[in-house]
């Protein structure tokens, strides 16, 4: 077996859990508020990050602190409208809207950068969009709250990647992702004294909930994102993050017999459909400049 299967089996893994975590999470939400239910998650996978890489922080300083922080407080402010949002729709709805980031990656970079976006990333744009008007509008022009929350979330999750982007080439990035875990978390533990006070949960399933999400959805993730995405393409990652919003449903489906309309089911191949026509595309068409040349 290649180095470059073993890396995209490993994303496909990383992908499954981002899958379930969209079930998880909602459970757990039935227990804690959303900003408690952050704090213990990202505390715990913080805890966890850095007892495996404590001989990292040797390297730390001002500057990858600053940087690390700045990225943390961009993904939190991603998962706390996203949590909110799960509240209020459905995990098939999250998973699919949340999904969208990857269509906006290439738009918000193109104004950020102030470039002319791809013509590919243009179109899956606009497929997305009727995809996600399908999903979140319901008869009689009604717009789910819950639909519209995971939507700014997934402007929150693109603009991380962005930022990820523009200071992992200044930092070490292991200790980046360590600091970003840890200030989601205290950010979390902070906003939930405003919450109603911070509360360590008793409860051994939600406990269960909260130690697979820290473990291999964050901590574990992060790990196994640094180490495959060095050995596959970014059309091949790109692939395999597209379907994380296909297991949600499916988890959905199995585990609470949760389905979407047929409405929402056009809606969500839309949705699909533009995120691989703006994020795979692309990467094909340079690959084949590469090869060409």
């Amino acid at each position: 077996m290649t180095k470059q299967i073993k890396a995209d089996l490993a994303l496909i893994f990383v992908t499954l859990g981002w899958g379930i975590s969209f079930i998880l999470t909602k459970n757990s939400l039935d227990f804690m508020a959303p900003l408690n239910f952050i704090a213990v998650r990202f505390i715990t996978a913080f805890l966890l990050s850095s007892l495996i890489f404590n001989k990292k922080f040797k390297q730390l300083d001002k500057k990858t602190l600053v940087h690390g922080s700045i990225i943390g407080f961009v993904l939190f402010l991603g998962y706390l409208v996203q949590t909110i949002g799960l509240q209020y729709t459905t995990v098939s709805n999250s998973g699919f809207i949340t999904g969208f980031y990857v269509v906006l990656v290439p738009i918000l970079s193109t104004l950020i950068l102030k470039k002319k976006p791809e013509n590919a990333a243009i179109i899956g744009t606009i497929l997305a969009f009727i995809g996600l008007t399908m999903m979140s509008v319901k008869s009689g022009l009604r717009i789910n709250i819950g639909d519209v929350l995971t939507l700014i979330g997934a402007f929150g999750f693109a603009l991380h990647i962005i930022v990820i982007d523009r200071y992992t080439k200044d930092g070490e990035s292991v200790l980046l992702g360590i600091i970003q875990i840890g200030v989601v978390g205290f950010l979390g533990l902070f906003g939930s004294i405003f919450e109603g006070g911070f509360i360590i949960p008793s409860e051994m399933e939600l406990w269960g909930n909260i130690l697979f999400l820290a473990i291999v959805c964050t901590a574990g993730a992060f790990i196994v994102q640094t180490v495959a995405q060095r050995y596959t393409t970014p059309t091949h990652t790109a692939l395999i993050y597209i379907t994380e919003p296909v297991f949600a449903a499916m988890f959905a489906y199995f585990l609470i017999n949760e389905t979407l309309s047929t409405q929402g089911m056009i809606g969500a191949f839309l949705i699909l459909l533009g995120m691989f026509n703006a994020e795979v595309f692309p990467n094909i068409k340079k690959l084949r400049t590469k090869k060409n040349s």
